[in-house]
């Protein structure tokens, strides 16, 4: 009900143009793997995709308080996004089980790879997560670009700036031929890199192989 009442208004602020929409499945499951420049990518996504889309977002966008804070819980609330508790241990856990449930009810669910909002701009290296979720469900996987949401909303900027949002969607990858092989590291690095790979080549990003959590962390050190 909020996305309906909320969508038609944020449409008409930032005017998103999506390419390649047709290759999101009008039916069954599918990961949606996407770059991640903003935090408004998990809204302007499903404001160009008619299906519902479940998204995994970390605790602190549903606890904020103040007009801002309302903003945001009901931003991510309207989209669909769950909570997810990135201090504890067992959180990659809790979002595979959450990304496996939704698959398993012929659901979409979205997800970003790099695992946080690039630093800078690249793209980074993906967690394996999504290589888990798609060889244990079958299910396949859509690479989606954001292609300039990092610059409507820089690092730091509550709410993006007015402008048009570009999204770039490419054909969807299926790892059919990696079937049985759950749990091998060598499939499963070579299954996200490939993701990665399509990742790049839609958004046009500079690649670097290594993990944005890393390169964060360095930089409050």
């Amino acid at each position: 009900m909020l996305k309906a009442v909320l969508g038609p208004i944020l449409w008409a602020i930032w005017r998103p143009r999506v390419e390649g929409l047709h290759h999101v499945p009008d039916t069954g499951p599918a990961i949606l793997a996407s770059n991640h420049l903003a935090v408004f990518d998990s809204v302007f996504l499903p404001l160009v995709v008619k299906r519902h889309i479940t998204f995994i977002a970390k605790e602190e966008y549903f606890s904020g308080t103040g007009f801002k804070g309302w903003l945001t819980r009901t931003f991510v609330a309207a989209v669909g996004a769950i909570p997810v508790d990135r201090a504890g241990g067992d959180a990659a856990h809790t979002s595979l089980g959450t990304g496996k449930r939704v698959l398993s009810e012929g659901r979409l669910f979205g997800i970003y790879p790099e695992g946080t909002r690039s630093p800078d701009g690249r793209l980074y290296r993906g967690k394996t997560g999504v290589a888990r979720l798609a060889l244990e469900t079958g299910s396949r996987v859509v690479p989606v670009a954001m292609l300039n949401t990092g610059e409507l909303q820089p690092i730091g900027k509550r709410l993006p700036r007015v402008g048009r949002a570009r999204i770039k969607i490419g054909p969807p990858l299926d790892f059919g031929r990696y079937a049985g092989l759950v749990g091998d590291r060598t499939v499963e690095r070579a299954v996200t890199d490939e993701v990665m790979d399509a990742l790049r080549k839609l958004s046009g990003q500079d690649y670097v192989d290594e993990y944005a959590a890393k390169v964060k962390k360095k930089g409050r050190d």
